[in-house]
């Protein structure tokens, strides 16, 4: 996570109404806002593999995909966030065009920067979410896909996919071969 923005505190309203004249994008932390870095192109190739995947398979249905430029707010937790990928299948979600609240999956892709940020402080925060049933984390480098899933007593278990393993979706009943998640993604490079 990056440095807090100028303004030091924030309610939601004025989040949301300071956000939306932005030219780059803040998540919301209990009223302080952190800028959110640009990704690298094998971000962005992950992330538009998973979208791509998810979009497809689930066109036709009550479920939507969308990708990071899409607001996931946390009531409980005081903040709005900006997943990589997030999918909902939820019909309060179908009616604000701009946040949504209530998703079933929700991916990030990993990078050096953040991804102790996106295994801790943000997990415990979507946790919170009644609807969550998966977070998936993607790391580009080593081809490594941690699913977290929510099990009928509440509880999260990691169900940890690598090398050439397909990753197992159940929230939207999805399977991702690793040639189609990690396609065009140049190995020589690494995630800033």
């Amino acid at each position: 996570m990056a440095n807090p923005a100028l303004k030091p505190r924030f309610t939601p309203e004025e989040y949301l109404a300071w956000e939306a004249e932005q030219p780059e994008k803040h998540e919301y932390v209990n009223g302080e806002v952190f800028a959110m870095a640009g990704a690298a192109e094998n971000h962005n190739t992950a992330s538009g593999n998973v979208a791509i995947a998810l979009r497809q398979h689930l066109k036709g249905s009550a479920c939507r995909t969308f990708m990071s430029a899409m607001k996931v707010q946390v009531i409980a937790d005081n903040s709005f966030f900006y997943p990589d990928v997030l999918v909902t299948c939820s019909a309060r979600d179908a009616q604000d065009p701009l946040v949504k609240h209530e998703p079933s999956l929700l991916v990030e892709v990993l990078s050096p920067s953040t991804a102790a940020y996106d295994r801790g402080a943000k997990f415990s925060s979507y946790r919170q979410l009644a609807s969550l049933q998966e977070y998936v984390l993607i790391d580009t480098d080593t081809r490594a896909t941690d699913v977290y899933r929510k099990g009928a007593d509440g509880l999260w278990v990691l169900h940890p996919f690598a090398g050439n393993q397909a990753i197992e979706l159940t929230s939207v009943a999805l399977t991702i071969p690793a040639d189609v998640l990690f396609d065009e993604l140049d190995l020589g490079s690494a995630n800033p």
